[in-house]
């Protein structure tokens, strides 16, 4: 593998997330508990969407092949998709979408603080950008976890019950594979090690002031660099591709 193509991988693997996430939480558009709320989710959707475009297009640049980042979005299979697997996961009830929202933030807030100083130029100014966007997004999950696991019976338990549901996910933000080393030691890209120490940290202090239960650690689900996935994404991209796949490079 050449450094060209392990940094396509990994900065393919970084839009990708970025996209189905952002993908998962514009389902929220119009439905909210409240109208603040609709407004806000959509919102870290629009985040999120915005730096999958900068992401794949950076992609698609270190491709090669005159691919755009509609390219790589719209025309791609699931078994060729790096997402998360946390990512993919349907947006269940509000609760269950916080508490999804509080684990990834978590996750990019050190993930991007680490990259903003990448020695890949371009990674280091999109990681930059997006270290802004990441910070509110992680306090305004942490705020609704005190908000629904100190607030009545019935909201935390479906806070603690989403919680339980998610941990086994966590591992696979952290699984490093052979584009991971090979860019670490050029500097570009970060031991996810070195971050889950803090994360822990961070997602146990915010667990333990919202009243939840830590849960234990057990089997972890992991594959998405592999491109290996739950049933869920394929549902994901029959619905967000379905446009480009019925009228293929459609332009208007």
């Amino acid at each position: 593998m050449t450094k060209q193509e392990a940094l396509y991988k990994y900065v393919l693997r970084l839009g990708d997330h970025a996209l189905i996430q952002g993908h998962r939480l514009s389902e929220w558009c119009s439905k909210g508990p409240i109208l603040e709320e609709d407004l806000a989710l959509t919102n870290l959707a629009l985040d999120n969407i915005g730096r999958a475009q900068a992401l794949l297009k950076y992609a698609a640049e270190l491709q090669g092949l005159g691919n755009t980042e509609d390219d790589l979005a719209y025309k791609r299979g699931e078994r060729e998709f790096y997402n998360s697997l946390m990512s993919e996961l349907p947006t269940g009830d509000f609760a269950f979408t916080i508490a999804k929202q509080m684990l990834i933030s978590v996750f990019e807030y050190f993930q991007f603080t680490a990259l903003s100083h990448s020695a890949d130029e371009t990674i280091a100014g999109i990681a930059a950008k997006t270290l802004k966007e990441v910070r509110y997004h992680m306090m305004h999950a942490r705020d609704w976890c005190y908000r629904l696991g100190k607030g009545t019976e019935e909201s935390n338990r479906r806070l603690q019950n989403a919680i339980n549901e998610l941990w086994m996910f966590t591992g696979d933000l952290f699984e490093m594979n052979d584009e991971d080393k090979m860019l670490e030691v050029l500097d570009i890209a970060i031991d996810l090690n070195e971050i889950k120490t803090q994360f822990d940290t961070l997602v146990q202090t915010i667990l333990r002031e919202s009243d939840i239960r830590i849960p234990e650690n057990g089997y972890m689900q992991t594959g998405s660099k592999k491109g290996i996935h739950t049933e869920h994404l394929g549902h994901v991209l029959t619905e967000m591709q379905y446009l480009q796949r019925a009228y293929p490079d459609a332009t208007w």
